[in-house]
């Protein structure tokens, strides 16, 4: 079995031995336990992914497009003529 050495600060040593005094268990068995719980909570929690943000915006119709797909290189044309007057 893999053995494991670990530096805790202050803060997070006095909250150890808090638990382990709570629960009268030892420290590996806190730590365990507390991996094992943090692995569970992972895997259930919800991840979301960049279509889901993009769904959710309302960006109305057409988005932010300035033409359709098919006339797409005429409307860039176009735009660059209307920035820069030419």
């Amino acid at each position: 079995m893999p053995s494991h050495s670990v530096r805790f600060d202050e803060e997070t040593e006095e909250a150890l031995e808090h638990v382990c005094k709570a629960s009268g268990t030892s420290v590996s068995v806190v730590l365990k336990r507390g991996v094992l719980a943090l692995r569970d909570g992972l895997a259930s929690a919800k991840t979301t992914k960049p279509f889901d943000i993009y769904r959710a915006l309302d960006l109305g119709p057409g988005g932010y497009a300035q033409a359709p797909a098919p006339h797409a290189k005429r409307a860039v044309a176009e735009i660059i003529r209307r920035k820069h007057g030419r």
